[in-house]
C-alpha cells in the first residue's frame, strides 16, 4: 500500500498535464502512485497518461466522462486510490519539489491525522510573471495535531481541495465524496470539516496553483452560480445532523455565506433574471441555519447579513450599486466615471481618414455570407486558407470569399480569386464587415472581433520549437516575438484553432492560451499530399524542371533566431557530388528568406521563392531538413526523411523545444555532411529501420490528415454542420498518399 495516492483530473488541461506529472514524479520520496482521470480512453489526456504509465508503473490512468465533471473524475480516482493518504492536484498545477518528503515527515510527527491542510503558492498563469506569495493558513493554528475546536476558523470550506491531504480510511469511514456540480470544493471541503476529528497543519506549500489566463471558469456569469446555494445547504444540513459546537458552526457558517454574499453582491455573475430568485433561497438558508448566538462582522459586510437575513433584496441592491459606484469614482480619481468607447482603435491603422472609415464599416452590419482570408501576413494565396477558400467556393459558393495579400504579391494570385491589398480601404472594408476570418498567422492588431463573427486560426505547422507564451524564457526568441501582452490580445480573437495531430493540440493550448475551440480536422494545406496522383507529381516536376529519372532530394532548413540572414550549413554541390551521380536538390529556404534566388549548378534548383511549399513536397522522393515543421507535413506523403542536426544543441538552447527530435525522429539522424551523404551513398535513407522510424512518426503525427481536412472545416464552420455531421477521419492505414517519382522510394 502506497503511502500518498495522488489524484489528477485532466479535462481541458491536457496541454499541461504533463508538466503536472513531471512535478510528481520528480518528487524525492517514491512512495505513492498517481492516477490521472482521463475523459476517456483516446481523448488528449488519456494519450499522455498513457505515455506515462507505460514508462512508470507508479502512473494508473483511469476514466471519467467530461460530462460528469469535476467532482466525478475527483471520485472515479478516490475508488481506484490504493495509499494511505489522498491527494488531489489538477492538471495544470505542479507538486512544489519536496513536498511529498515534507508532508510525509509532518505527518510521522503528527500521527495519522484525519486532515493536513497546507498553505499554496499562487502563480500567474504565465510563468514568464512572478506569482503571488504563497496563500497562509489562519494564524495562531496549533502546531501540533488538534481538534478542529482548537482553531475553528480552519476549515474546508473556502480552501481548494488540492491544498489538504486527506486520510483514505477518515474518508471512506464517513462515506465522503465529492458532490456533483459546481463549487463542488466548497461542498466537499465543508463536509470535510463537519466530519474531522483530527487535523494537522503542514508548515509550507505542497501546491504551486498556476492561475488560468481566463480566471476561473467559476467565476463566469451564468446559472451555475446558483448551485453555491446547492453547495452551501448541504453543509449546513450535515453540520446540524452532526450536532457541530458553536464555534466551529458559526465559522463555517461565516465563510460559506461570505462565498453566497459576494455573488450576490457580483451582479455580472447571475443572470439579471436570477439574482433576486438567488438573493432570497440564500435569505431562507441564512435564516434557517443560523446558529444561536451568531454575530456577523461589522462595517458593511455586516449591513449584507442583516439585509440578507431580513431578505430585503431591493436595499440590498440599492447598498450593491452605490458601493460599486463608490468604487469606480474611486478608481476615477475625482469627478465622475469617464465614458467612451471600449475598444478605441489603435494608431497602427495608418491615417486618420482610413480609422474613421474603419470605425463607420465597424458600425455596418455584419455581412453573413462574406469571408476573408490571409496567409504568412500577406505574402499570397497559399498554405491551409487558401484550400479552404478552395473547398468554400465547392461547398459553400454563397458565401463571397476575398484573399488579402500584400501589394507585391497581387500578382501572383490566381486569376478567379478575388482578392485585396492589405492595408487598403477596401481591405479594412472587408475586415470590419466579415463574418468569417481565416488565417494561418493572426490578422493585424487593428482589427475588432466583432460580436457575430466567427476567427479561424488554421497554424502553418506542427510545433517542435517552443511557440507563443512558451517562448517567453528564451531570450533571443522573446525579443523578436515582441509583445506578448499584444500576442494574447490576438489569441482572443479565435474562435476556432485547428491542428494535425495530438501534439499539436496540446502544445496549442500551452503556448497560446485562450476559449477557442480545437478543431482536430488536420490541417487543409495537407490534402493535397492524398488528393494528388501520380500525373499530377510529374506535372510539378516539370515545372520545376526537375529532370527526369532523378532522385529529387528536398533540403529545407528552418529559421534560426541566432542568425542574421539565411545560412544552409551544408555545401550542397559537395553533397550532390558525395551522394549520387541521379541526385538533385530541390532548395526551399524558410519563407523569411524568399526575396531572391540563390545561384548554383543544374544539379541545385532553388524552389524558394515557389507559391506551394505542398508542390514542392509532391515532387521530392526525400526530404532533408533540420528542425523544420515540414517534416510533419511531408510524412503524410510517406516518404523517406533524413534528418540533418549539425547543431541541434546549439538550437535546442537557444530556441526551446518541446520533444527531443534526435529520440523520436521520422528517419535517419545525421549531424555531419560526411554522414548525411553516406546515407544516400548506402541506401539507409529508405531502409528497414529508416521506414519503421518513418512509421512511428507518422503515428504520432499524421493523426488527422487525411485529405478531408477543408472539407471539414467548412462544413463545421462555414455551413453551420454539427461536429457529427462532419466526414470522420479516414484510419491511418487506410489512407493511400501521392506516389513518389522515383521508383527507389515508390511504395
Amino acid at each position: 500500500m502506497p503511502r500518498f495516492s495522488i489524484i489528477v483530473p485532466s479535462h481541458g488541461v491536457a496541454g499541461r498535464l504533463s508538466q503536472a506529472l513531471d512535478s510528481v514524479l520528480a518528487q524525492s520520496f517514491g512512495d505513492f502512485e498517481v492516477l490521472p482521470v482521463c475523459d476517456g480512453p483516446g481523448s488528449p489526456g488519456a494519450e499522455v497518461a498513457a505515455g506515462y504509465a507505460a514508462r512508470d508503473g507508479r502512473v494508473t490512468p483511469v476514466h471519467s466522462p467530461p460530462d460528469d465533471g469535476l467532482g466525478a473524475a475527483r471520485n472515479t480516482g478516490v475508488r481506484a486510490a490504493s495509499g494511505t493518504y489522498l491527494l488531489f492536484l489538477d492538471g495544470d498545477d505542479l507538486l512544489l519539489p519536496g513536498a511529498l518528503t515534507a508532508l510525509d515527515a509532518r505527518l510521522a510527527a503528527t500521527g495519522d491525522v484525519d486532515v493536513v491542510y497546507a498553505p499554496y503558492e499562487r502563480a500567474h498563469w504565465w510563468e514568464g510573471e512572478s506569482g503571488d506569495p504563497a496563500a497562509t493558513l489562519p494564524p495562531k493554528t496549533p502546531k501540533d495535531a488538534f481538534s478542529p475546536a482548537r482553531a475553528p476558523q480552519l476549515t474546508g470550506a473556502q480552501l481548494p481541495a488540492w491544498s489538504a491531504a486527506y486520510r483514505a480510511d477518515f474518508v471512506a469511514d464517513n462515506e465522503l465524496a465529492f458532490p456533483a456540480g459546481h463549487f463542488t470544493d466548497v461542498g466537499w471541503g465543508g463536509l470535510v470539516t463537519v466530519a474531522a476529528e483530527q487535523v494537522a497543519v503542514a508548515p509550507t506549500a505542497l501546491v504551486r496553483h498556476r492561475a488560468r489566463r481566463q480566471g476561473s471558469r467559476l467565476n463566469l456569469p451564468g446559472e451555475h452560480h446558483l448551485e453555491l446555494l446547492d453547495q452551501t445547504e448541504l453543509v449546513l444540513v450535515a453540520a446540524a445532523e452532526r450536532g457541530l459546537s458553536g464555534s466551529r458552526f458559526g465559522a463555517l457558517f461565516g465563510q460559506l455565506f461570505a462565498a453566497v454574499l459576494r455573488t450576490a453582491a457580483h451582479p455580472g455573475r447571475l443572470p439579471a433574471n436570477r439574482r433576486r430568485a438567488f438573493f432570497r433561497r440564500a435569505g431562507r438558508l441564512y435564516r434557517r441555519h443560523r446558529p444561536a448566538g451568531y454575530r456577523a462582522p461589522g462595517g458593511s459586510v455586516g449591513v449584507q447579513h442583516r439585509l440578507l437575513a431580513a431578505g430585503a433584496y431591493t436595499a440590498f441592491r440599492a447598498l450593491r450599486t452605490a458601493n460599486r459606484t463608490a468604487a469606480r469614482l474611486a478608481a476615477a480619481g475625482t469627478g465622475p466615471a469617464r465614458s467612451g468607447p471600449a475598444r478605441p482603435l489603435p494608431a497602427r491603422l495608418r491615417g486618420l481618414r482610413t480609422r474613421r472609415r474603419y470605425a463607420r464599416q465597424l458600425r455596418r452590419p455584419v455581412d453573413p455570407n462574406l469571408a476573408v482570408f490571409c496567409a504568412y501576413w500577406g505574402r499570397g494565396y497559399a498554405c491551409s486558407p487558401a484550400a479552404i477558400h478552395a473547398k468554400a467556393r465547392e461547398l459553400a459558393p454563397h458565401i463571397r470569399s476575398v484573399f488579402l495579400v500584400e501589394a507585391d504579391a497581387a500578382g501572383s494570385v490566381p486569376p478567379d480569386v478575388e482578392h485585396a491589398v492589405i492595408g487598403s480601404r477596401r481591405a479594412w472594408d472587408l475586415l470590419a464587415r466579415a463574418r468569417y476570418l481565416v488565417n494561418n498567422a493572426n490578422f493585424a492588431e487593428g482589427v475588432v472581433k466583432r460580436p457575430g463573427t466567427v476567427h479561424v486560426q488554421t497554424q502553418h505547422g506542427t510545433p517542435l520549437k517552443k511557440m507563443g507564451v512558451d517562448q517567453s524564457t528564451y531570450p533571443v526568441v522573446a525579443a523578436a516575438t515582441g509583445s506578448f501582452t499584444k500576442l494574447l490580445g490576438r489569441v482572443d480573437r479565435w474562435d476556432y484553432n485547428l491542428s494535425s495531430n495530438r501534439h499539436s493540440t496540446q502544445m496549442w493550448e500551452r503556448a497560446f492560451p485562450g476559449s477557442y475551440e480545437a478543431l482536430e480536422y488536420g490541417y487543409p494545406r495537407n490534402d493535397v499530399y492524398y488528393t494528388s496522383r501520380a500525373d499530377d507529381v510529374a506535372r510539378v516536376r516539370r515545372e520545376l524542371g526537375v529532370p527526369e529519372g532523378s532522385l529529387a532530394v528536398l533540403y529545407a532548413p528552418t529559421h534560426r533566431d541566432h542568425h542574421t540572414g539565411f545560412e544552409t550549413g551544408l555545401d550542397l554541390e559537395e553533397f550532390c557530388a558525395a551522394a549520387g551521380e541521379n541526385v538533385v536538390v530541390l532548395l526551399r529556404a524558410h519563407y523569411f528568406y524568399d526575396r531572391g534566388g540563390r545561384s548554383g549548378s543544374g544539379r541545385i534548383i532553388d524552389v524558394t521563392s515557389h507559391r506551394s511549399s505542398e508542390d514542392v513536397c509532391l515532387a521530392a522522393d526525400v526530404l532533408v531538413t533540420d528542425y523544420s515543421s515540414i517534416m510533419f507535413d511531408y510524412a503524410n506523403l510517406d516518404r523517406p526523411v533524413v534528418v540533418y542536426a549539425d547543431d541541434w544543441d546549439v538550437y535546442r538552447e537557444t530556441r526551446g523545444v518541446y520533444f527531443d527530435l534526435t529520440l523520436a525522429p521520422p528517419g535517419p539522424v545525421t549531424r555531419t555532411p560526411g554522414e548525411l551523404a553516406a546515407v544516400f551513398r548506402d541506401g539507409s535513407y529508405r531502409g528497414p529501420s529508416s521506414t519503421a522510424a518513418r512509421a512511428r512518426f507518422r503515428e504520432r503525427f499524421c493523426q488527422f490528415d487525411d485529405g478531408q481536412a477543408a472539407e471539414r472545416v467548412v462544413r463545421r464552420v462555414l455551413l453551420g454542420e454539427p461536429p457529427e455531421a462532419v466526414p470522420p477521419v479516414i484510419p491511418l492505414a487506410e489512407r493511400v498518399p501521392a506516389p513518389a517519382a522515383s521508383p527507389l522510394v515508390r511504395s
